[in-house]
């Protein structure tokens, strides 16, 4: 009897850790009906200012889990003739061949091929396509908040931000030796599914 009741306990406390490990992991869809997230960008003009802007037309999605943060994901789609810098003429030469080139590659893609965590960041490093092109960059985010809404749902945020250089995508319109890189934010509050 006692052969059969700790082979019992056994097989349910594997059973529990088992199904713990799965709950850890949580799948997030990017909120962007609520229009609670963004995809900036900025880059230096002449260097004397900062010239920021953003993409209005972007989805995606990402897991947490806090004790593996090796086996987290990311993916985000963006369709870049949705560019916005505030100033019409400016955005429509940013769709054009010599930048974004949105008419031959309507979309950019970051897709992580790996997530570390070190404190209270993670690197988050995967393959940014842009213009025709894929390339490797790392992100560095930090969590924002966690926790439920207000309609009975559970919410993650985190900001992310990188850097990369124009022409490692092909951009290579000259816009003085100030304004080769160009700074990636991204500020996401996803919707656990």
């Amino acid at each position: 009897m006692l052969k059969k009741t700790s082979l019992v306990l056994a097989t349910a406390t594997a059973t529990m850790l088992f199904v713990s490990g799965i709950a850890g992991a949580a799948e997030y869809k990017i909120d962007k009906q609520g229009q609670h997230a963004f995809v900036l960008f900025k880059i230096k003009h002449l260097g004397y200012s900062w010239l920021y802007g953003g993409f209005k037309d972007f989805d995606g999605g990402f897991t947490f889990d806090d004790d593996n943060p090796a086996a987290d994901k990311v993916k985000v789609v963006i369709n870049t003739a949705s560019v916005d810098t505030n100033h019409a003429e400016r955005d429509k030469h940013l769709r054009s061949a010599e930048f974004l080139n949105a008419a031959k590659f309507p979309q950019a893609t970051f897709e992580s091929t790996q997530v570390k965590k070190d404190g209270d960041e993670w690197d988050i490093t995967g393959n940014l396509t842009l213009n025709g092109v894929t390339k490797p960059i790392t992100l560095e985010a930090r969590l924002t908040g966690r926790g439920k809404d207000p309609w009975g749902g559970y919410r993650a945020g985190f900001e992310a931000q990188g850097t990369l250089a124009l022409k490692d995508f092909n951009i290579t319109t000259d816009l003085g030796p100030a304004s080769q890189q160009v700074d990636l934010i991204l500020s996401v509050e996803g919707v656990r599914q």
